[in-house]
């Protein structure tokens, strides 16, 4: 019977190594160093799948033998992408602006056999109706969960989600930043089914 496959996260979030636990397999997370910028004109879902997949293969040389995992987010209100805040200033713009509104996460996952360099991806959608949040709702928030590293500000496996309306997505992980959903259907056809 083969070992089981080795498998890599390629990615330094916290929160992509929390979803990933949730499934109960072994792992690795190792910081893919990569250059995340958008290019001009290029559609947020293009932007999330290129960049996940430019994650995998920048960590794949080091683990020859690996099944790695990439993903990315891309999030967007109104034609503006809302990057990870890194500050209250920012934090606090960013939710004003999506007061009200809708904003897109799109969020691409793919999965990279190193050994093969086969590679397989997806980009989950996520539509998020914002609650209008006054000014000091949006300053308890912040103060409380001081969601910095969370693209948009949104941190919805906590308070956050007192800000949002409506969630439509196929798969609520997606959010947070790695769809599972996907995920699993992926690394499946790589040969590594979660389940057996």
């Amino acid at each position: 019977m083969p070992s089981p496959r080795r498998i890599v996260l390629a990615s330094t979030s916290r929160y992509r190594r929390a979803l990933l636990e949730r499934l109960g397999i072994a792992f690795e997370w190792v910081d893919p160093q990569t250059d995340e910028t958008a290019n001009p004109g290029e559609p947020s879902g293009a932007t999330a799948l290129r960049l996940a997949e430019a994650k995998a293969r920048a960590v794949a040389p080091r683990y020859p033998d690996a099944l790695v995992i990439g993903s990315d987010q891309v999030a967007s209100c109104d034609g503006m992408r809302l990057d990870k805040p890194g500050n209250h200033d920012n934090a606090v713009r960013q939710l004003t602006a999506m007061s009200g509104k809708t904003a897109n996460f799109d969020t691409g996952v793919v999965v990279l056999d190193a050994r093969t360099g086969k590679l397989a991806g997806r980009v989950i959608g996520c539509r998020v109706v914002f609650r209008t949040l006054s000014a000091p709702q949006i300053e308890r928030y912040l103060r409380q969960e001081q969601p910095y590293d969370c693209a948009g500000s949104a941190k919805v496996e906590r308070l956050g989600i007192t800000l949002v309306e409506r969630i439509d997505t196929e798969d609520p992980t997606s959010l947070i930043g790695l769809p599972l959903i996907a995920l699993t259907e992926l690394l499946a056809q790589a040969g590594a089914a979660v389940l057996g």
